[in-house]
């Protein structure tokens, strides 16, 4: 058996992952799920921990992890998330977050609706250094002189790996994003990186871009991309802006990865959406997708391609919650992606 660690989590995580877990069951792979369901805001408010060394220990000896959603309106403080999605990311040093950006039907993207465009890029966002380190302070805090600083931490061998990982996935090109013109000593470093790794791929082509240009270059014409990788701040800007003109946040996957390990924890983009938790309209095709990566992880290929498959036909065929133009609910929407497998 195959164990699968399963966190829920928080506000439409859990009727998204059981969609997800029911839909991998489908396949009868032999998948042992592990469900975590004390790990949650609810949890964090009673005991303050967000999650116990027992956890994390549960999540590292499984063989991959699904996560639903992480965050609640109650609690104030960032701590409970970053107890949670850091302390994974970092003690598990997965320091890749893969994030796909697929169109799945040309009526989705808000871009151009009368010029069909076929959207499929990796944004390939580096997981464990940068601005969300934690690393800075506070001086004189809560006055009029506060100094606040955030410290945009890079090594060379955090920047490297993913680079190197970025060019191993690419099918053309990779695009490094980076802000060297005004960020001087970090840029310095993704460049050199980026070079080197250039150089020993020579079948893989390689661009630049400043990261306001490759903003507006996603809004004016996605297609233009292949793969994508920057740092923690902009990938996770960019890679949100992808799912937008690629159909929605709802249909977004990820994947935070060790590929030295074979690790994966997988999750949708999307929050845990407090307004409609409970309603059953939360799309659980971002939840399915990033199941699929997990799959295809697995060296499961084909079932990984016969679920994607079945997300196709179950949105060409308008069988989706409200936010796809459809009118199911989350469960019926799971079994019409399960029908066409």
């Amino acid at each position: 058996m195959t164990r699968i660690a399963v966190i829920p989590g928080d506000g439409i995580g859990p009727e998204v992952v059981e969609q997800a877990v029911m839909t991998l069951d489908e396949f009868r792979l032999g998948l042992d799920f592990d469900h975590l369901d004390h790990v949650n805001a609810a949890t964090y408010l009673r005991t303050g921990v967000a999650l116990s060394d027992e956890d994390v220990a549960r999540v590292a000896t499984s063989r991959s992890a699904l996560l639903g959603a992480i965050g609640d309106p109650r609690v104030a403080t960032p701590a409970y998330g970053r107890g949670v999605l850091l302390r994974l990311r970092f003690e598990l040093d997965l320091y890749v977050n893969h994030r796909p950006a697929r169109l799945l039907g040309d009526d989705l993207s808000p871009l151009r609706p009368d010029r069909p465009r076929a959207v499929d890029c990796v944004v390939v966002r580096e997981n464990t250094e940068g601005l969300y380190t934690g690393m800075g302070g506070a001086l004189r805090a809560g006055g009029e002189h506060e100094i606040a600083l955030d410290i945009d931490l890079s090594t060379h061998r955090g920047t490297a790996r993913v680079v190197e990982h970025a060019f191993t996935i690419a099918r053309r090109e990779v695009c490094m994003v980076d802000k060297a013109n005004a960020v001087e000593h970090g840029g310095s470093l993704w460049q050199r990186c980026w070079r080197a790794a250039a150089a020993r791929h020579p079948g893989i082509a390689g661009r630049h871009l400043y990261v306001d240009a490759a903003a507006m270059r996603m809004v004016t014409d996605p297609t233009g991309f292949d793969v994508i990788v920057t740092n923690n701040s902009y990938g996770d800007i960019l890679s949100d802006l992808a799912s937008a003109v690629a159909g929605g946040i709802g249909t977004a996957a990820s994947a935070n990865l060790n590929p030295e390990r074979g690790f994966g924890l997988y999750e949708p983009v999307h929050g845990s959406a407090p307004d409609i938790a409970g309603t059953r309209a939360a799309n659980p095709v971002g939840a399915i997708l990033s199941a699929g990566l997990l799959l295809a992880d697995l060296g499961h290929t084909a079932e990984a391609a016969a679920l994607r498959n079945a997300v196709d036909l179950a949105v060409a065929d308008g069988e989706t919650t409200p936010d796809l133009g459809g009118s199911l609910d989350t469960g019926k929407a799971g079994q019409a992606v399960r029908a066409r497998l």
